[in-house]
């Protein structure tokens, strides 16, 4: 059974992406590892079909978590057995290349961003031009790729001549006969009740560029509540913000949630947020994984108007795209959902249909493809 080490530098029990790519690999054949880091606010880990492992730090951020990381990392792969070694992203790439070289094991390389492109980077010189030089060793080395966004995709492309696969990253499909007639679509559509408590909600990171505090600011003009699932860099200020505003009965911070709790949260939810601001080419190209987990939720969302989103969007239409993060921009796009009932129920009606294109049965499958046919 061919051995697959799978590398990620956070805590494993939140990062749906890959728990859903090793459970597939594990049941197409696959013997899988997922290696993570362990931290002092970490829960215990769920039983998986797959091996779960968490290296624990003595540092936790800077340029010392990075380099220590990589060095833990580097000794725990030399003693694991491995046929296939992936690394997500660029901050576990090294390691995995140098070991696959010494083990004369595949390499593959997962990106899930663009890491010299994301915010807390791009405005770093030396730091952004540490990241390009590791990222183009990397991508030149490996010839394995694959990403989460036919943009990122090009890119790469674009830049190092790389053919990149793409494996979107999108829910498992739980609707068991998506080939519904219109009648149908609409009653399941309509069957949703909102009586009760009808909210806003925001799941994922709580750090820049986000538009988490313009939305904030945007909830004195809406009358419905916000909720709140993730951390970040921005978790203090945020709820700063909030008592400052004296908005503290209309938001709930509800911190991290595992899959499965986020899952029905957002089932719950009236409206979906994915907000991002173009601070650089990772947002830009972005496909968040919350996109789809919206659509697969019913929920009407707002998002941006980039070009994953717009493309998307234009297949089915399941979102309001908006062109800026303005406060102003906000309030009129939620206010239209929140007032426009046709429009609102038209829009849970595509995310059905969308679910049934959009889902990881279909990504599964190229998946499995791609780990078959390596070079």
């Amino acid at each position: 059974m061919p051995r697959i080490i799978f590398t990620v530098i956070n805590d494993l029990v939140y990062d749906q992406r890959m728990q859903r790519i090793c459970t597939s690999l594990s049941a197409s054949g696959y013997d899988v590892l997922l290696t993570g880091r362990k931290l002092k606010s970490s829960v215990s880990l769920e039983k998986k079909t797959f091996t779960q492992k968490r290296l624990q730090l003595a540092f936790n951020r800077g340029k010392l978590f990075y380099i220590e990381y990589n060095i833990r990392l580097l000794i725990f792969l030399l003693f694991q057995k491995a046929d296939i070694i992936c690394g997500i992203d660029l901050d576990t790439i090294i390691p995995c290349y140098i070991i696959s070289k010494i083990k004369e094991a595949k390499c593959v390389y997962d990106a899930h961003e663009l890491f010299p492109e994301v915010p807390e980077v791009i405005n770093r010189p030396l730091i952004k031009k540490i990241w390009l030089l590791i990222e183009r060793y990397a991508v030149k080395r490996i010839h394995n790729c694959y990403t989460v966004s036919f943009g990122i995709a090009t890119y790469f492309k674009n830049k190092y001549g790389r053919d990149f696969g793409v494996i979107r990253n999108v829910p498992l499909l739980e609707i068991k006969e998506p080939k519904l007639n219109t009648s149908e679509i609409f009653s399941i559509a309509e069957s949703k009740s909102f009586d009760g408590d009808k909210f806003i909600f925001y799941q994922g990171a709580l750090n820049l560029g986000r538009g988490l505090e313009q939305l904030i600011i945007a909830l004195k003009d809406i009358p419905l509540n916000l909720k709140i699932s993730g951390e970040g860099d921005l978790s203090d200020s945020l709820r700063e913000l909030v008592k400052k505003e004296k908005l503290h009965n209309k938001v709930t911070f509800l911190g991290m949630k595992k899959p499965g709790e986020l899952r029905e949260l957002t089932k719950q939810s009236f409206i979906g947020l994915n907000l991002l601001e173009n601070l650089g080419m990772s947002y830009y190209l972005s496909l968040a994984n919350k996109f789809f987990d919206y659509v697969h939720a019913q929920v009407p969302q707002i998002s941006m108007n980039y070009p994953e989103y717009e493309a998307l969007n234009a297949q089915f239409k399941v979102a309001v795209l908006i062109d800026n993060l303005e406060t102003l921009t906000i309030v009129n796009a939620l206010n239209r959902l929140i007032n426009d009932k046709e429009y609102y129920f038209r829009l849970r009606e595509n995310c059905i249909r969308a679910s049934a294109e959009w889902n990881w049965q279909k990504e599964e499958v190229k998946l499995v493809s791609f780990y078959r046919n390596l070079k």
